[in-house]
């Protein structure tokens, strides 16, 4: 990175916003300017501007809108992010259209989330966040269609005994496959939400999974949550 040194000392995240709506924009920039170790560096109304801007100024984090003129967010994402790219920025798509042709195509190009607008502020930090450690976030509304998409909720996966859980990551577990954020999940056990970013992190290193989809995706193989019968969203 090469933002400057932050309140902390450490480097600040730098953001690069790309929505066709000016309020989405100063939205954004105002939730994420107002985190200590994140720093909006540019604007782009439109993809190609984007794209332009990307490669000009190399910020750690790109977040894209879907529908935008010249270039939408899913070639804004293949053009930063795709496999043939040499240096590939972390792009998180960031829509107001809950389409599953999205979510594939965003992630098929290399996106390094996937959220939906209506989300709210802190999944947006999260998933900047997320980027920055190398995983992937995509908004709870669309995680469960996504694992039954890609066949993850057949059976047949790890046994819930195998890895020995203990009762309450097994309660964050099933909260985490139905949906839940941090803070969600935090609200419903009365417990912080960085209590519940630690579980998380124990449960991911017990059940091999590489980010909070892979957690879900082994909770429904497993048998620890036998359907999406009540997921939210």
């Amino acid at each position: 990175m090469t933002g400057t040194t932050g309140p902390t000392g450490t480097v600040p995240t730098r953001i690069l916003l790309a929505d066709d709506q000016e309020n989405i924009r100063v939205a954004f920039r105002m939730v994420l300017d107002a985190q200590p170790d994140m720093r909006v560096v540019g604007e782009a109304a439109d993809g190609a501007a984007a794209v332009e801007l990307a490669r000009h100024l190399k910020p750690d984090v790109v977040l894209a809108d879907i529908r935008m003129p010249r270039l939408d967010g899913l070639e804004v994402t293949r053009l930063l992010a795709g496999p043939d790219v040499a240096e590939p920025a972390r792009v998180i798509v960031v829509t107001t259209f809950d389409l599953d042709e999205y979510v594939h195509a965003s992630l098929r190009h290399g996106a390094s989330g996937f959220l939906l607008k209506r989300s709210g502020p802190a999944l947006l930090i999260e998933a900047v966040r997320a980027a920055m450690a190398g995983d992937t976030l995509i908004s709870p509304q669309v995680t469960v269609r996504l694992l039954r998409h890609y066949g993850f909720a057949e059976p047949g996966g790890r046994q819930e005994a195998a890895v020995s859980l203990t009762q309450r990551e097994l309660e964050i577990v099933r909260l985490l496959a139905e949906g839940g954020t941090n803070a969600e999940i935090g609200a419903e056990l009365f417990i912080s939400p960085g209590t519940v970013k630690n579980h998380v992190a124990s449960i991911q290193h017990k059940v091999g999974a590489r980010n909070r989809v892979g957690i879900a995706a082994w909770a429904f193989r497993s048998g620890v949550c036998a359907s999406g019968d009540n997921v939210v969203g």
